[in-house]
């Protein structure tokens, strides 16, 4: 009977101690368990690869692995609802789309998360891209791009990787900003593009960095400009599409992570740590430039104003271009 009534005595205690704690503190440490990370891409593309660069420096630093599940479609929707749909505890994170957040909900009138269902984490990576045209193309810079598109009223196209993509919406402000009508041609994808613009039969398209690098450096294809606010690494001789005519111009493809909304600020806060430490390895920063993107680590509070900014620009360009979803 001592026995017994000393164990519920200190069973008492215990409990009363931990009352005590703030709520971050009774918790148990975090993480406790394996962490699964969804990605909106299928397997082998941009984001997955990094995410799986990442992944084995940050199970290293939450002493914790991670599950990678790809659940593609919809622009990144099913992932991303999949995500806010997940208990707020930690154990669900999502690799969110540009699209996603900041396209698709102005271009759809019925979508199944809200922005305000998710948490920002950190943002990951940006993915620049490049205009370039056909070898046999007369136009070496915006200005004769501009030019060549003016004598030719909608008599020029420009190929891009899809639909509702970063890369479609690069190219509508680029028309957009310039003044000039020329058709957007979508391909399923930045490869069949690629083989279009290469071939002659679309003289302009909006490439990532991966599928026409090689083609400009061996001057297959000619770079009229890079869509980032500063010159790539990976191609330093080319200008932005800024510096060259077209003041302000901004534009690139970016992914982040994200966890469902109501997630306690102290686990997102170790999260943001871990990957933000992740990202700044010199090893795993090089990894992420040979893919054609840029690690762009950030706070959460960085990530969601970047997030609304980003949202009220291609909201804007939408509304005014009149694009519409297909």
């Amino acid at each position: 009977m001592f026995h017994v009534a000393r164990r519920r005595i200190l069973a008492a205690l215990t409990a009363a101690a931990f009352a005590l704690l703030p709520p971050a503190a009774a918790r148990a440490a975090y993480p406790e368990q394996l962490i699964k990370i969804i990605v909106t891409f299928p397997p082998g593309g941009s984001a997955d690869t990094v995410i799986r660069a990442l992944e084995p420096l940050v199970a290293a630093e939450l002493k914790q692995g991670l599950v990678i599940e790809n659940r593609a479609g919809a622009g990144g929707n099913i992932g991303m609802a999949a995500v806010a749909q997940a208990k707020p505890d930690g154990y669900t994170l999502g690799v969110a789309p540009a699209g996603a957040l900041t396209v698709n909900p102005h271009l759809n009138a019925s979508m199944p998360f809200a922005l305000k269902d998710l948490a920002p984490i950190t943002l990951l990576a940006e993915i620049p891209f490049v205009l370039v045209a056909s070898a046999n193309i007369p136009a070496r810079t915006p200005a004769e791009t501009i030019a060549l598109a003016k004598a030719k009223p909608g008599g020029l196209s420009i190929g891009h990787g899809g639909n509702s993509t970063a890369m479609h919406l690069t190219a509508a402000l680029f028309t957009h900003r310039s003044g000039i009508a020329m058709e957007l041609v979508p391909y399923r994808g930045t490869a069949p593009a690629a083989v279009d613009v290469l071939a002659g039969h679309v003289p302009f398209a909006v490439l990532d960095i991966p599928a026409s690098r090689q083609l400009i450096l061996e001057g297959k294809l000619n770079a009229i400009g890079v869509s980032s606010a500063r010159r790539l690494s990976s191609l330093p001789d080319v200008p932005t599409l800024a510096e060259s005519g077209i003041a302000g111009f901004e534009s690139v493809g970016w992914f982040g992570l994200v966890a469902p909304a109501g997630t306690p600020a102290d686990v997102i806060a170790r999260l943001n740590d871990a990957f933000t430490k992740a990202l700044k390895d010199p090893v795993v920063a090089e990894k992420i430039r040979t893919l054609g993107a840029e690690p762009a680590p950030t706070s959460p509070e960085q990530f969601g104003r970047f997030i609304q900014d980003e949202s009220a620009k291609w909201g804007k360009l939408i509304s005014e271009a009149g694009i519409k979803a297909n």
